[in-house]
């Protein structure tokens, strides 16, 4: 496997870390206010990265 390829891997499994990431914790948050969790959710934006928030790792987020 070539570099490039490599790092293409780690690119798409980071983003696909992300999105799994932000869909559980919009399906947490539509719970607490009692919303259905599959009508609160745009899977165009999963994922993405939003260029006016800051960005966050796993090592700052909690999970409980």
């Amino acid at each position: 496997m070539s570099t490039q390829d490599q790092a293409r891997a780690l690119m798409v499994r980071h983003q696909h870390m992300v999105k799994n990431r932000e869909h559980c914790l919009l399906s947490r948050a539509a719970a607490e206010v009692g919303m259905p969790a599959e009508l609160t959710i745009p899977n165009s934006n999963l994922g993405k990265a939003d260029s006016e928030r800051t960005h966050y790792t796993p090592n700052q987020v909690g999970l409980s």
